[in-house]
């Protein structure tokens, strides 16, 4: 490609910012390689994520479905599929993704979880397979990521404990909230084995970044002090610092450029004022989610890859997985327990750090023919949010009420009860109706088609929710409250998406080789969590920092010989 004042050139260029893209940029930046990272959304600070619920939790960092948006197709109950514009797989479109926004919930993957097939079997209708690495090969990256990153926790053994190289995690657990204990002695009174949760969160400061506030707003928020484990905080930072790394912020890249050999040559973008610029460079690494991946693989025709980027054998975009599971309450009347205990439960800010892996395998022959693969249940008081609480209260038995009735509502809700929540993370069991496409009659505002994106589950998976979701209430019913429920979903969430580029060894069945390079390219590679085959029983931000840290090494292998 020859250079005008369009084309920028360096080593490495990396379309995203959140945990797929933080490490390459770290890596490649302190291996004095020159670094730039194209970042569709605005580049914020600790000093922009104040706790205003409207503004933060309505989407103020995501992007505008005005512009912007993807085609959801669901299952309907009748066994058709209705498709409608949505707005919600937006998960932070600013320089450090959907990371600024977590929860920081930092479960590895276990073992198992890289042999699903080779463990469980097949099952009909599913696509899983194994993947084409292991977990050792996997585990000094996790290790990198609890010090680098910052990983707060306590190690204790569990039946599920997963191998460490290290017998501890190098930051000490956050601050515990003051129903723990009762927590951890209603599970021991079921036969239940609670562990405490490592969380992405740091619990004393660390390479320039404060400690936790314990603030009370955290999942679904930016962070104040700079203690959550973000792409930005954690990694980004450092590599603008060496500077060898430049972030642009507010550029949306829409093609990929390849060469007459087929490698990725250069990354085409819009800046700011719409203006075209390419960047062309030795390495070229996407990580900007998986569905927006795929989408600009797609998107990617060239005349060496004249249906998307590695998509000689329809691979792109198929394999996507969201995050099964479900999630359930327990409303505690504080009437009906000890000062004490009343006080306990009115605590904020504090985390809950507490988890059951009891049933990450489940072994009951009674509801399963055989063993299978279960899930996790996360504890966890959501964040304050009294505008949204009281706007649930308006009805009663379907229908509006006012006056003093909502009053003594909304009073009760705030002053005599506290609900506590769980939510389950279990597989989603990828199929051939869970895929990413191209919706070439609707396009954005640059005039890009926009990503078709179908969510057809497999049974199988609400078994296994509802199975956790059972589990939890037994929780809930033990520690006394008064109230429970609790519901398995079938619907994607918002966030938690992963595959769609998932990695193996044979390209007619994967997207990325185990290095997680696209097939047909020596060059290009993917390393959100798009690459993953299954999503693990857990959230995947850790496993997806871990992978990333992994790929920059093989990257600064090959980068010399390029």
């Amino acid at each position: 490609m020859k250079l005008n004042k369009n084309t920028k050139q360096v080593d490495v260029c990396i379309v995203g910012s959140g945990a797929g893209a933080g490490p390459i940029a770290y890596e490649l930046s302190k291996a004095g390689y020159s670094v730039i990272v194209l970042e569709k959304g605005g580049w914020f600070d600790e000093q922009d994520f104040f706790k205003d619920e409207q503004l933060t939790r309505k989407g103020a960092f995501k992007s505008n479905t005005k512009y912007e948006r993807h085609i959801l197709e669901e299952p309907t109950a009748k066994g058709e599929w209705l498709s409608y514009e949505t707005g919600q797989f937006w998960g932070g479109n600013i320089v450090g993704g959907a990371s600024n926004f977590m929860s920081g919930y930092f479960h590895r993957l276990k073992p198992e979880d890289f042999r699903l097939v080779s463990e469980f079997g097949k099952i009909a209708g599913a696509n899983t397979v194994d993947w084409p690495i292991s977990y050792e090969d996997l585990e000094p990256y996790y290790t990198k990521v609890e010090k680098i990153v910052g990983v707060s926790g306590k190690v204790v053994q569990h039946p599920n404990l997963e191998p460490r190289s290290t017998p501890d995690y190098p930051f000490a657990p956050t601050w515990e909230h003051p129903i723990a204990n009762w927590f951890d002695k209603s599970c021991k009174n079921l036969g239940f084995n609670p562990l405490p949760m490592a969380r992405g969160i740091l619990s004393k400061p660390h390479n320039g970044r404060n400690s936790c506030e314990y603030s009370g707003y955290c999942g679904s928020y930016g962070c104040h002090s700079g203690a959550k484990a973000s792409s930005r905080a954690a990694l980004l930072n450092t590599a603008v610092a060496t500077g060898n790394c430049k972030i642009i912020p507010y550029a949306k890249a829409y093609k990929i450029n390849t060469n007459s050999k087929g490698n990725a040559q250069s990354v085409s973008y819009y800046d700011k004022t719409n203006q075209t610029i390419n960047v062309q460079a030795k390495i070229i690494v996407v990580a900007c989610y998986s569905i927006e991946s795929s989408r600009l693989l797609l998107a990617s025709q060239t005349k060496e890859h004249p249906q998307g980027i590695g998509n000689k054998y329809q691979q792109i975009g198929k394999n996507l997985h969201c995050c099964a599971g479900g999630t359930g309450h327990g409303i505690f009347d504080l009437n009906n327990f000890s000062q004490q205990q009343a006080k306990d439960l009115k605590v904020r800010g504090p985390f809950f750090n507490r988890a059951l892996q009891d049933w990450y395998f489940i072994n009951d022959k009674k509801t399963f023919a055989k063993r299978v693969k279960g899930g996790t249940l996360d504890f966890v008081f959501d964040p304050p949010s009294p505008t949204a609480d009281a706007n649930t209260l308006k009805r009663e038995d379907g229908k509006l009420i006012w006056g003093t009735a909502l009053k003594q509502k909304i009073k009760k809700h705030f002053t005599e009860t506290r609900d506590f929540k769980y939510e389950v993370f279990c597989d989603w069991l990828t199929n051939d109706n869970c895929f990413v496409s191209l919706d070439t009659t609707n396009k954005d505002k640059w005039g890009s088609p926009v990503a078709k994106v179908k969510v057809g589950y497999h049974p199988h998976d609400l078994k296994v929710a509802q199975y956790l979701v059972d589990k939890g209430k037994q929780v809930m019913h033990e520690m006394g409250a008064s109230q429970v429920w609790g519901n398995a979903f079938s619907s994607p969430t918002p966030n938690l998406i992963a595959g769609g580029l998932r990695f193996g060894k044979n390209p007619k069945t994967s997207a990325l080789d185990a290095d997680c390079r696209v097939h047909g390219t020596d060059n290009l590679f993917i390393t959100d969590g798009s690459f993953m085959p299954n999503g693990g029983s857990i959230t995947p931000t850790f496993t997806i920092y871990a992978n990333s840290f992994r790929v920059a090494d093989l990257i600064k292998d090959s980068i010399r010989s390029l």
